[in-house]
């Protein structure tokens, strides 16, 4: 799914009201309508809602949600932040309606002064609709001061569409305490928005949820942009099926480089996670003295031993791998360092890169010039910091990883809540499953795993790291399913692969 920048959500809207065709106030009626369904599942009517309006369409919307929540019996109060004879035609419309249908106990005032803020009482439930996107300012005066009254009124507070202050495709947090609504769920409307992926915007933006108002489907499949979102039907269009008459030999072999002395939990893990995957063959290089332990914990590998007892120190023979990666538990020592120099001098195919080999390249950077067109690269934050450098907040980053794909021609995963993959033309991926609980060891080990099984099966760079990201995020919400947060563990990401293949084959 395409991520819109704010100009062109405006053009959409624009070639939506021009040829569906559907008028300005219309539109609006429609996304008013999607928020207050959500609404209505989630509020019963014991609580006041306060629905502050902004002079725009933002405030439009409120001002229609205030009407629908009016019609179906809540006390809800409405707050206009301006003078009635300065809003857009569209909001002047939905206020001229409101105004006629004002139930007793509900009520409409116009807020020109702090002073006329009313009291918010924690238990009253706040609706956000000042502003909404396309924000390119930080707000001040009277909209400031309302955004800190209802900050500070400890209320739940539902956004529509983006949070009021918050920078949609730039980041906010270039003041020490920047002015933005904190939002416990944000009603966006689709197309997403690019903040909401970032981690520096989850205070503002809290629990969001996409509304399809019905925009221009033809308008979006040609717009172009280089933002995208993974979505569970796209990953179904990328899954390959199986042939009946299909062998082992026809889908690859996988070659995973890892473990060394105290670490060859990370090789049993990326072993596990790669024959998961689906990878016909995966063989293990690891130090002499690991063999006991993957033959026990993964007896379906084959093995490829190092001539030192605790660390990776020489290159085995490729020509039979059709997937290579390095890096789980491999550690730093400087002979390892030396094999990985061999590995990417000697190897043309692209490779896959995760933990220790991402630092060990971060301290020998000259060697990035040398890497195989298409390679991968796993890093969590601090190993993208060592690898391109510190940023200064997550746009920047994000930047950062794009041009790092662009330079060395390469994709690089970067894991968080929304893992984004970045592609050697530009573009980024931002992943939607997964969940906090995968904030465990190991978890990174089993990614690396499960993008080497699909890489070995003839799957290319981008669509290993997009369906392996899914699949790797995916399993981890059935596991938290069944054990929660704090108990998940990486085994247990690896033993729902099988299921989250299964979703995606549309069998559960």
């Amino acid at each position: 799914m395409k991520i819109l920048p704010v100009p062109l959500i405006r053009e959409a809207d624009a070639y939506t009201i021009q040829h569906e065709p559907i008028a300005d106030i219309d539109l609006m009626e429609r996304a008013a309508a999607c928020c207050y369904h959500w609404l209505e599942k989630k509020l019963d009517k014991t609580h006041k809602i306060m629905i502050f309006c902004g002079p725009g369409n933002n405030g439009g919307d409120g001002l229609a949600i205030a009407r629908m929540l009016f019609r179906s019996g809540y006390v809800v109060d409405v707050l206009l932040l301006s003078d009635p004879g300065k809003i857009t035609p569209s909001c002047r419309i939905n206020y001229e309606r409101l105004q006629e249908i004002i139930p007793a106990g509900s009520s409409m005032a116009i807020i020109s002064s702090a002073a006329d803020l009313p009291a918010i009482n924690s238990m009253d439930v706040v609706i956000d609709a000042i502003f909404g996107s396309g924000l390119t300012r930080p707000p001040e005066g009277l909209s400031a001061d309302v955004i800190m009254h209802i900050n500070a009124s400890g209320a739940m507070v539902v956004a529509i569409d983006v949070p009021s202050g918050l920078y949609v495709d730039e980041t906010t947090l270039t003041e020490s305490h920047p002015v933005v609504i904190r939002a416990d769920y944000t009603l966006t409307f689709s197309p997403p928005k690019l903040a909401f992926f970032f981690p520096e915007n989850d205070p503002f933006v809290g629990d969001w949820q996409l509304l399809d108002i019905g925009l221009s489907q033809e308008f979006i499949d040609v717009a172009p942009v280089q933002n995208f979102m993974l979505i569970q039907d796209q990953m179904r269009q990328i899954l390959r099926k199986r042939n009946k008459f299909a062998h082992k030999g026809n889908f690859g072999h996988a070659l995973l480089i890892s473990g060394s002395k105290g670490k060859m939990g990370a090789a049993v893990l990326s072993a596990r996670a790669a024959l998961r995957s689906g990878a016909g063959l995966v063989t293990m290089h690891i130090p002499n003295q690991g063999i006991s332990i993957l033959q026990t914990a993964a007896p379906e590998a084959m093995l490829s031993i190092d001539p030192d007892d605790d660390n990776f120190t020489a290159v085995p023979d490729l020509s039979a791998y059709s997937s290579i990666a390095a890096g789980p538990g491999i550690g730093t020592d400087s002979k390892t360092a030396g094999a990985l120099k061999v590995l990417i001098q000697n190897t043309s195919r692209p490779l896959i890169f995760d933990a220790d080999a991402i630092n060990i390249l971060a301290e020998n950077k000259t060697w990035l010039g040398f890497l195989p067109k298409d390679s991968i690269f796993t890093p969590h934050p601090r190993e993208f910091e060592r690898l391109a450098g510190k940023s200064s907040n997550n746009f920047e980053r994000n930047r950062m990883q794009r041009d790092f794909s662009l330079k060395f021609q390469c994709y690089i995963v970067l894991k968080g809540a929304h893992t984004a993959i970045t592609t050697p033309d530009g573009r980024c991926f931002f992943n939607t499953t997964g969940n906090p609980g995968m904030a465990t060891g190991g978890s990174g080990d089993v990614l690396t795993g499960i993008i080497a099984g699909l890489f070995a099966q003839g799957y290319p760079s981008l669509e290993a790291c997009l369906l392996g990201v899914y699949l790797h995020g995916l399993s981890g919400d059935l596991a938290m399913k069944k054990q929660g947060y704090e108990a998940l563990t990486a085994s247990d990401i690896i033993e729902n692969l099988g299921k989250s293949f299964q979703t995606l084959y549309g069998k559960f």
